[in-house]
């Protein structure tokens, strides 16, 4: 079995390392070869907190419990990406919001139980179709944006022995700076190009870094 994750503190730990071995599940990094998929779930977040920003206004004390709210709404909300809700992906029917419960609408005023799981059995069975569907408008979106990003996107490389700065992700940061942490660290020598964005690192003194870095995550020293 393997398992890949990003390149967070957490995922390089001896213990987690130790954990997986037991477990016969081989371990990968993310950003070797897609530093994009670093941090999906930190995006996600990011939705979230624009969201709770929003409600919260001056009371910031209260947010926990604003929670479950942002959260129905965002997984009733239907995304640019699919035109679906994630409520229907996973359940395969759109949810009945609250107004609809208190206030009526056809779905509850016409109500019928035999017709309902007549209607039900139908969602069920095209629940496959639908993601299917969701899936291929997801990545005709990010077919476009690629499409839009190359054309103005000028590659660059880095040579054997380059001086650089490496980007530090959030849990890589100095507990309670917050803002404030500094985002980049170094600077490093490249000790090897493997060729497609991705680099090896040495420190000054000669010790070489563990895993590769992509370009994305790196930027060059200028003294």
């Amino acid at each position: 079995m393997d398992s890949v994750t990003d390149n967070g503190r957490q995922f390089t730990d001896r213990k987690i390392a130790s954990f997986l071995s037991n477990l016969n599940i081989k371990h990968h990094f993310s950003s070797v070869e897609h530093p994009q998929t670093n941090g999906l779930t930190e995006t996600a977040n990011k939705v979230i907190l624009q969201a709770l920003k929003k409600k919260v206004m001056l009371a910031k004390g209260e947010w926990a419990e604003l929670v479950p709210e942002i959260l129905w709404g965002y997984n009733t909300t239907p995304q640019r990406s699919t035109n679906e809700t994630p409520f229907k992906l996973i359940f395969g029917s759109d949810a009945m919001i609250p107004v609809e419960i208190s206030q009526g609408s056809i779905r509850t005023n016409y109500f019928e139980d035999a017709a309902n799981n007549q209607i039900r059995q139908v969602e069920l069975d095209t629940l496959e179709e639908v993601r299917d569907e969701a899936r291929i408008r997801s990545e005709t979106m990010q077919q476009i944006i690629r499409n839009k990003y190359n054309k103005k996107f000028r590659p660059r490389t880095l040579q054997q022995r380059d001086l650089v700065l490496r980007c530090l992700e959030d849990v890589q940061k100095p507990p309670g700076q917050g803002k404030l942490a500094i985002n980049w660290e170094g600077p490093f020598r490249i000790a090897k190009v493997h060729g497609r964005g991705l680099y090896s690192l040495q420190t000054l003194e000669g010790a070489n870094l563990p895993n590769t870095r992509n370009i994305f995550s790196l930027r060059l020293y200028c003294t």
